[in-house]
């Protein structure tokens, strides 16, 4: 038995709350079971009851036997000195307050359906399992479903949220800039993102902000930051791009000792760190105040024509600086563009409309189940089980609950876990 589930047996009243008794016999009767408390202290706070004639207003403590109070030193701290009820799975022991007058106890084993304590020890059963439910996720209606992945999905937002509000903090809440950091991370992808994040990092936006109406003057300064033109190169669009580079770098006193470098291998040409940091260059030359655009559109067409952006003309013919390749146009698809989108975009106008003390946009939600679900292990895995995911709200809430509930096995805090135990 676990104490987590004891306080999800009371929290929800998951148990046969007539005729409850005391451990000397005392009728109990539950007004309000009070707040649950996350942090030290009692369990649940400001509960109201009435044990045999008399109503309490306090603290209800909970443990699965009645010694663990002495186990815990309950008994030595004064917070504890307001509980008026000691919720247990076995009672052996009385427990006093500093009166020497008994807590009254109620023992839940006699309460608790043999349905609920069947579920509950099924759904917590490891069988080399990949999640706890896999053999029931089937099962579970799909309005539950629907409603608790639009739910994780905003849990998944505000995850993110802390990330952005950070970066505000170090950049005197300026949104341009942060969103440039992120917007870099994102065109890195999972191979180069870090390595795109320290580049954006190593810039003063206000140099970016200088630079920008002028392309060439752009790529320089990011491919000079990336390191990546540290190599002899005979190409005049190299040798102007270092000129270029050593003017700025000197102008700016730019430093990049501590920008991470970046990686071709195993990548497909489309996304060679040279090819999207050249698309990178082109959104921010093509688009200034970016970050007012996206703040102001709402509709996902709308977001494609924003970031429909190309390499410049060298890069049509080249995916490195040193080969030249068949002739392309590189410009951003739409399966980056919903990339960008889900982890950079989105989140951020989430966290701008929560500083700016609005409600949730509902054009967030509705943009969100416009773009196709993402395709990774973790969806893949949850589609077998059965077939959910079509949006990449649905994807990004499939994300959040394997990630911080399945994994964590946080079952009693799932509307999936819930179903399972109480159906």
């Amino acid at each position: 038995m676990q104490e987590d589930f004891l306080h999800y047996i009371w929290k929800h009243k998951k148990f046969q709350i007539d005729h409850l008794k005391t451990v000397t016999g005392e009728a109990i009767v539950i007004n309000t079971v009070g707040q649950h408390n996350l942090n030290s202290g009692p369990d649940f706070f400001n509960a109201q009851l009435t044990v045999g004639e008399q109503l309490w207003a306090g603290n209800v403590e909970i443990h699965v036997k009645s010694s663990d109070w002495f186990l815990h030193h309950h008994e030595k701290d004064k917070a504890y000195d307001n509980v008026i009820l000691h919720v247990v799975w076995e009672h052996d022991t009385d427990v006093y307050r500093k009166d020497r007058t008994v807590i009254a106890t109620l023992e839940l084993k006699d309460f608790i359906g043999k349905d609920v304590l069947s579920n509950y020890k099924n759904l917590f059963t490891k069988q080399n399992k990949w999640i706890n439910c896999e053999h029931d996720f089937a099962s579970i209606d799909d309005f539950v479903l629907n409603n608790w992945l639009e739910r994780l999905y905003l849990e998944r937002l505000e995850r993110k949220t802390k990330v952005i509000e950070q970066l505000l903090k170090a950049s005197k809440n300026d949104w341009e800039a942060v969103l440039f950091k992120m917007v870099a991370k994102n065109f890195g992808l999972k191979v180069n993102g870090d390595s795109f994040f320290s580049l954006a990092k190593s810039i003063d936006f206000s140099i970016l902000r200088k630079s920008r109406y002028n392309r060439a003057s752009l790529e320089a300064l990011l491919f000079g930051q990336a390191g990546l033109l540290d190599h002899d190169i005979e190409e005049v669009y190299c040798l102007n791009l270092i000129k270029e580079y050593q003017f700025l770098k000197q102008k700016f006193k730019l430093e990049n000792g501590h920008v991470l470098p970046c990686h071709f291998f195993r990548l497909r040409p489309s996304n060679f760190p040279t090819i999207r940091l050249s698309q990178l260059a082109s959104l921010y030359h093509e688009h200034q105040n970016l970050f007012s655009k996206i703040i102001e559109t709402n509709h996902l067409d709308d977001f494609y024509k924003l970031f429909k952006v190309s390499t410049s003309k060298f890069w049509e013919t080249h995916y490195t600086f040193q080969k030249e390749s068949k002739t392309s146009k590189k410009t951003l698809t739409k399966s980056f563009m919903d990339l960008l989108l889900i982890n950079t975009i989105l989140p951020l106008k989430f966290c701008y409309a929560k500083q700016q003390g609005e409600m949730v946009n509902s054009d967030i939600i509705k943009t969100a189940t416009s773009i196709v679900s993402e395709k990774n292990s973790i969806i893949e895995a949850f589609n077998s089980l059965k077939k959910l995911s079509k949006s990449a709200l649905d994807s990004q809430g499939l994300i959040q609950l394997k990630k911080e509930y399945c994994d964590k096995n946080k079952c009693l805090q799932c509307a999936v876990g819930n179903t399972l135990i109480t159906r």
